[in-house]
Formats: C-alpha cells, sequence, structure tokens
C-alpha cells in the first residue's frame, strides 16, 4: 500500500508492505528523519483528536484514512498548527503535523529507456505557494508564469530572471535556500530534473552548496563584501570526470605475460582484420592497465598501433568496457527523438547569424551547399546548450561555444595531407574530430586526433563520428576539455547513462536533462 504524507508542507510517499502500525511508525521515522530512539514519542491522532494504536490502525487506514496527525510533543494541537502558520517560518522541534491519505503510485518519470532516472516523490505545497506568492507580487514575475504555462519549460534569459528575482528575496530570508529550490519545482514540475535525488538540486544543492540559487547569492555576497573591503574565499572549482578506472571484465582466458608479449607480435604484422579483432580483445586488460597508468599510457600506441589503421577497434573495447546496450545508446537515442529535441531547445537561445545557420542546416532534409551538415549542425546546436563554463578569474576568460567547437571538429580539405595536419600541431590537447572531405557538408572520412595520432573512424557520418570520440575518452582513459566538459558530460549521464549520480555535473548539464527527459 501507498500512503501519501505531508509533514511540514513537504510531501513524500510511504510505501507499506505490511500494514501495521509499527511498520508505519518506522517509514515515518525514516521518511521524516527522526532519529529511532524517538520512535516511542510519537503518538498518532485521528480526525476526531482521537489517539491511534497499534489495534486499530489497520481498520482505521482501509476504511476511511482521512487525516491522521503525528506528534513528538504533549503539546496542544492548536499550539502545534500556530508554530507552522507562516510559510517561512521553521517548524517547532518537537512537534509534527503530518497528514496522509491513499493514493495511487506515481506515475514514471519520463525517461529514456535503459536509463536510471526517477521521479521524486513528493510536491512540497508549502514551498510551491512560497515561490508562486514572491514571483507573482515581484515584477517580471508573471510572464515568468506565462511562459511556463504556455511552454512547461524557461527560456534561459527568464530562468535567469527568476533566479535574480528569488535570490533577491532569499537575501532577505534565512535558512529557506532548500524551501526556494523545492518551490520552483513544485510549481514549475517539468523544470524538475528525475535522475538526482530529490529534483532540485540544480537550483540549490545544501550537501555541496552548489546550484544556480547558491551561485547566484555567493555573486551578491561576494560584490558585497568587495565593496566593503573583505576579502571572500571561493568554492571549489567543477571539472569534468578524472581518468577513468578500470571496469570489469571476464576474458575467456587469461593471458600470462608470454602470451601477451606473443599477441601483441602478431598484432603488429598481421594483416588479417579477424585475427587483429582476436588479439586486440585478448589483449583489452593488459591494454587497460596500460592506459590507467599515468607512465605507461603514452605508450599505448606504439605498443598497439593498429589503433592507427583499423577502424573499429575503439568501439570493441568501449563494448568490453561497458556492454552492448550501453554502447548503443546514443545512436538509438539521436535517432528517435534526440536530434528533434536538441533542434527545439535551440530555439531559445539568443539567435546570432552563425547559430541561425546551424538552425537552419539542422532542420534542412535537403542538400546543403554551406556549412556543416543536418547531423553536424545539431550536434554544434546541442554544444551551444551547453556552452564552456567559467574558468574563475585567474584562468582565462570564458570560453564561447562557437571558439569550443575547434576543440570539438576541425575541418580540412579532401586531398589534403592528415599527416601534415598533424605535424602542426603546436600544443598538446584532448581529442578531438578532424573532418576531411570538399566541404562541410560533404564530409568523407572523419579520424579522432588524440596525442598526435590521428585514429580513422569506422563511422562515415557526423553522428556515429561523436559516438567513436566520446567512447576514445574511456578506451584510452583520458578527460575531457575543459571547453567541452559540460557537453560530454551530459552525453555521459543523460545519454548513455555512465556513473549516474558519481559524476560532477553543473546546474546547465542538469537544467538541460530536466527539460529534455519529459
Amino acid at each position: 500500500m501507498l500512503l501519501r504524507v505531508l509533514f511540514d508542507g513537504e510531501q513524500k510517499y510511504v510505501r507499506l508492505s505490511d500494514l501495521t502500525f509499527d511498520a508505519f511508525m518506522k517509514e515515518v521515522c525514516l521518511k521524516f528523519n527522526i532519529p529511532e530512539g524517538r520512535q516511542p514519542d510519537l503518538k498518532v491522532f485521528d480526525q476526531s483528536d482521537t489517539e491511534v494504536d497499534g489495534e486499530v490502525f489497520e481498520e482505521i487506514v482501509k476504511e476511511s484514512p482521512g487525516t491522521f496527525k503525528v506528534m513528538l510533543s504533549k503539546e496542544e494541537l492548536d499550539a502545534s498548527l500556530s508554530s507552522t502558520s507562516s510559510s517561512c517560518s521553521a517548524a517547532s522541534d518537537d512537534t509534527i503535523i503530518l497528514n496522509f491519505t491513499m493514493c495511487d503510485p506515481p506515475e514514471e518519470a519520463a525517461a529514456v529507456e535503459g536509463s536510471q532516472a526517477k521521479k521524486p516523490c513528493h510536491i512540497n505545497f508549502e514551498a510551491k505557494a512560497l515561490i508562486e506568492k514572491i514571483l507573482t507580487t515581484k515584477p517580471g514575475g508573471e510572464k515568468i508564469m506565462q511562459e511556463y504555462a504556455k511552454t512547461k519549460s524557461l527560456k534561459d534569459a527568464t530562468r535567469r530572471q527568476m533566479i535574480n528575482i528569488l535570490t533577491a528575496e532569499m537575501t532577505q530570508t534565512h535558512g529557506v535556500r532548500v524551501l526556494y529550490a523545492q518551490g520552483i519545482v513544485a510549481l514549475f514540475p517539468y523544470l524538475e530534473d528525475p535522475y538526482s535525488q530529490h529534483g532540485y538540486e540544480h537550483y540549490y544543492d545544501p550537501e555541496s552548496g552548489s546550484g544556480y540559487l547558491a551561485w547566484r547569492l555567493k555573486t551578491i555576497q561576494r560584490k558585497s563584501a568587495e565593496e566593503r573591503g573583505v576579502s571572500v574565499s571561493k568554492s571549489p572549482k567543477i571539472g569534468g570526470p578524472s581518468r577513468v578506472q578500470p571496469r570489469p571484465f571476464t576474458a575467456d582466458k587469461v593471458l600470462s605475460d608470454e602470451d601477451v608479449e606473443a599477441a601483441i607480435a602478431v598484432l603488429k604484422h598481421s594483416a588479417d582484420e579477424d585475427t587483429i579483432r582476436e588479439k586486440m580483445k585478448a589483449t583489452f586488460i593488459y591494454r587497460q592497465s596500460m592506459v590507467n597508468n599515468e607512465k605507461r599510457a603514452g605508450d599505448v600506441f606504439s605498443v598497439f598501433p593498429r589503433f592507427l589503421d583499423t577502424p573499429g577497434l575503439i568501439e570493441q573495447d568501449f563494448r568490453l568496457l561497458f556492454g552492448e546496450a550501453t554502447a548503443n545508446k546514443f545512436l538509438e537515442k539521436w535517432a528517435t527523438n534526440l536530434k528533434t529535441k536538441v533542434i527545439t531547445e535551440s530555439h531559445g537561445l539568443v539567435p546570432t547569424t552563425g547559430l541561425l545557420d546551424l538552425t537552419r542546416n539542422a532542420e534542412s532534409t535537403a542538400e546543403i551547399e554551406n556549412g556543416w551538415d543536418s547531423d553536424m549542425s545539431a550536434i554544434l546546436l546541442l554544444l551551444h546548450l551547453l556552452p564552456p563554463s567559467a574558468q574563475g578569474r585567474k584562468r582565462p576568460g570564458k570560453v564561447s561555444a562557437c571558439q569550443a567547437v575547434e576543440h570539438l571538429i576541425r575541418f580540412i580539405k579532401a586531398g589534403t595531407s592528415v599527416q601534415q595536419h598533424l605535424d602542426n600541431i603546436s600544443q598538446s590537447s584532448q581529442p578531438y574530430l578532424l573532418a576531411q572531405g570538399p566541404a562541410r557538408s560533404s564530409i568523407h572520412t572523419f579520424f579522432i586526433v588524440i596525442d598526435k595520432y590521428a585514429l580513422p573512424c569506422k563511422a562515415t557520418g557526423a553522428v556515429g563520428a561523436l559516438d567513436e570520440l566520446f567512447k576514445a575518452h574511456y578506451v584510452f582513459g583520458t578527460s575531457y576539455s575543459s571547453s567541452l566538459a559540460n557537453f560530454f558530460t551530459f552525453l555521459q549521464t543523460t545519454i548513455y547513462n555512465i556513473d549516474v549520480g558519481e559524476t560532477k555535473e553543473t546546474p546547465r548539464v542538469v537544467e538541460l536533462r530536466a527539460r529534455m527527459v519529459r
């Protein structure tokens, strides 16, 4: 049985497999973080303020549960009600008012198949009312409400306006940041992130102190402190994922050192593709130990040079790392609805000449004369939706999405020497795509450039090439370019569903996911 529980303005679902009074009390303590030692102090009252015990609890719930009140103190009910009369006031330390009714299980979040998404099972009505009251009484708030009512989303500019309104109010009120974050996703449910624990962490995460609200407050506080001549310490920086750790893989046969050396010798001289794939699979564990060892990672292409002339080996290693289902996710989702959602979301971006060209090409079904083809244009729109984050004052200024394109893909004309391109690389960079063809709209060959090596892609289209580029980061244990951290982290957690909940994500990544999985 599923019971909907409302405590101090926060709604949660309590599932009881055993409809007993003791099981109910344990779930209440668990859901609302009441110490187990205080369970004997809890008292339950029905609608007539008559105390309920274990003998009658099951009968009441089955027949007419109505509203129950759970209290820790012996204070009068009226006193407890007065303690929660204000939407911004804190509840009594000793008194809990808890209402619950029987209800149907909540619907699953409209997440992509195979993902780890979950819809947080609560609506905080107190928080919802708080945010609604603020927005309807502040200049510009009504327009925010109207835009969401019409589109079930908020444009970036509108979201920034909402954050500015709320943070201005929050600076006047202490200790309600979580309440504000809860209120946003309660008032605008399609902004809730189905992947995170509570769904509102991209607005305020109490554990890390991050989120749009926190960031704006820190900016306000920093400016205020600077005006007073006070030094303010900066919050920790958030970067992309670190070097990948080896994934568990059970080989058909564990090779001895001698067998590994023999297989590597065969790889360097064999021209048979089946033999190459077989020996590459046999040496997978040894190769993973190399790429995850900083001292040996740079030798992987000299030890395994077939990466340089045999397309498909990156794909094979990635499948050994994560399995078939994960390996297929991006190609499957792009073809079904991901591309369409990216184009739709891009309409909310501030239009520029370059962005309008990308949108036009992405939506085109005809042959494109100027610019990238439809798929690559849509991929670059996704990059504009997930632009690089600011790197801090002591680092170079913020990189724009247009500048970040160079970190994702570069173009050379058909007939141009790939080796010449590699020779002209003056500084090390993270992996990127090198596209070769007569024009950007007509690419014949893709390469992945890494450590001044060009690895041929098996794919001849932009979507497949990006799929291989993403997988190369894991196969070779290399981190994302800082300019592409948001872009690749979104693909990693939202599309491939890798290390969900274990990867640091910026609010921008979480916000876009909340929009697109609906």
